[in-house]
């Protein structure tokens, strides 16, 4: 069994020593132009030229959650494209998206400006009752961050493309039910994967629905949200304030208005970063299911997106 690496802006070393532990007898190599056709590859942001090379690949396995800069590439005809199930992201998202959720709810910029003018300055109890969080798209990640929050016994509606049904969770799907998910909202969590179809999905007509007063936390791909509808409705009053951690350019350009917007808290796409050892041993053993013909977890269905 062959299984190579091409993981751009990635350090090999460390990957191919835990592959190479957790499959003994593998043979575990970082892709070189003109490299033997493997069976298996591990990749992040591979070049098409590797994917050309790689003609007969068995699987595909993304080290990153998201698959969209993948799928935009000419893969192998017969090679499953395979994502990561959590491998410890849930758990960090979670604990992001709570963060933010109660940074915002609790008032804690206000404090902080208070803190810096030397004010000793209470401010009035906010209701949770007020504060519905909508969570877009309930898989691994979305499904723990959606539980997470309703352990902080804040209202939490759930948007999904087909019904699903979470404890503690309003769960709304489909077409027909965004609109009614986004009026029931006030604070809105996106993380929904990256498809045509949910390019531009945060724009000025979606987040307008959103409860007077509204917050936008984008934790999936920069271009879900349209830039200029948020600062738009933001200088309105419609919405309060955004936590963005991922951009349609990464890093943020200089200069681009986000970074001194005082509603707008940046931070550089870090709300769930890939855990070597956790993602190795998933890998690891869904290669080793395949090996044995069985059938595997988190195989991407490329017409859908993810």
């Amino acid at each position: 069994m062959k299984i190579t690496f091409c993981c751009t802006d990635t350090k090999s070393e460390p990957w191919l020593k835990g592959l190479a532990a957790a499959l003994p007898g593998a043979d575990i190599s970082v892709w070189q132009a003109g490299a033997p056709q493997a069976d298996y590859a591990v990749v992040w942001a591979p070049p098409q030229q590797f994917l050309d090379e790689q003609p007969d690949l068995k699987a595909l396995f993304n080290i990153g959650a998201g698959v969209d800069a993948l799928l935009k590439l000419r893969l192998p005809p017969t090679a499953a494209v395979v994502r990561l199930d959590d491998a410890g992201m849930a758990v960090q998202m979670a604990e992001y998206v709570c963060h933010a959720v109660i940074r915002h709810f609790r008032e804690f910029d206000a404090y902080d400006e208070s803190m810096h003018a030397g004010q000793w300055a209470y401010r009035k109890p906010r209701l949770r009752t007020d504060f519905a969080v909508g969570v877009t798209g309930l898989g691994v990640l979305g499904t723990r961050v959606a539980r997470a929050l309703a352990q902080f016994e804040f209202p939490v509606n759930g948007w999904s493309r087909s019904p699903k049904a979470l404890g503690g969770v309003r769960c709304y799907s489909g077409a027909e039910g965004f609109n009614d998910f986004l009026a029931a909202s006030r604070v809105l969590v996106n993380l929904l994967p990256l498809t045509p179809e949910t390019q531009d999905i945060l724009n000025q007509g979606t987040l307008s629905r959103l409860q007077s007063g509204g917050y936008v936390i984008n934790v999936a791909r920069g271009a879900h949200l349209v830039d200029d509808d948020l600062i738009a409705l933001l200088a309105s009053g419609h919405l309060a304030g955004a936590t963005l951690d991922v951009f349609r350019t990464e890093p943020l350009p200089a200069g681009h208005p986000f970074w001194q917007h005082p509603k707008i808290t940046v931070t550089p796409h870090t709300s769930a970063r890939t855990l070597r050892d956790e993602t190795i041993a998933q890998i690891a053993g869904k290669i080793a299911a395949l090996q044995r013909g069985e059938a595997v977890a988190g195989i991407v269905n490329p017409d859908r997106g993810y």
